[in-house]
């Protein structure tokens, strides 16, 4: 085997734990949603085992990256993202936009029609969102206010503040979502006016 494949290999173990680790998953999580066994990840973690195809294949699908990402294969020159959907037992698709690992991600959610009546399940976490809406109306409860947000409108807010998302009774809502999960903040820019 040569020197650059042996690279290669061993530098799987390293890019395993930081993707699990970027996304905050336990080993016993990851174990429970791959059927690979919590020892096994820990020492393909550990570069103490090469992973084979039949491991890497539901941890790219956990992790939502391709086999290439996970070996950092060389770059074939495509530079078309690979939106492979991720349906949620509520109906939601997620589809994630953006392929590399760490800082900001990208995200496109399709959110089935709500209840406006349903009381909505707060969350928190560290990290920053932003969220811009495509078609729809999205319900955005973030801490005490309860925000309607129609096509064109976004918002921008630090993860530690209680929220949800959800679509209302008028139907589905689509948005996208740059979620930082070390709290990397989406910067716009707009041109200066002109006077």
């Amino acid at each position: 085997m040569d020197d650059s494949l042996d690279r290669t290999l061993d530098a799987v173990g390293p890019r395993l734990k930081q993707l699990r680790l970027r996304r905050d998953i336990t080993l016993v999580n990851l174990a429970a949603e791959t059927g690979i066994s919590t020892s096994t990840l820990s020492r393909l973690e550990a570069g103490l085992r090469r992973p084979t195809l039949e491991q890497l294949l539901p941890l790219a699908r956990v992790y939502g990256v391709t086999i290439d990402e996970l070996v950092d294969a060389p770059p074939t020159g495509n530079p078309l993202v690979t939106m492979r959907p991720i349906t949620c037992e509520d109906g939601s698709v997620i589809l994630p936009l953006s392929r590399r690992p760490g800082g900001i991600q990208a995200y496109k959610f399709v959110l089935p029609r709500g209840d406006d009546n349903a009381e909505p399940d707060l969350r928190t976490h560290e990290g920053y969102d932003w969220a811009y809406v495509l078609n729809g109306t999205l319900r955005l409860v973030l801490g005490e206010h309860d925000l309607r947000l129609k096509p064109g409108e976004a918002a921008e807010f630090d993860t530690r503040t209680p929220h949800w998302f959800g679509a209302t009774s008028a139907g589905p809502v689509e948005f996208l979502s740059l979620i930082g999960k070390q709290g990397e903040r989406a910067h716009v820019r707009v041109a200066p006016s002109s006077q």
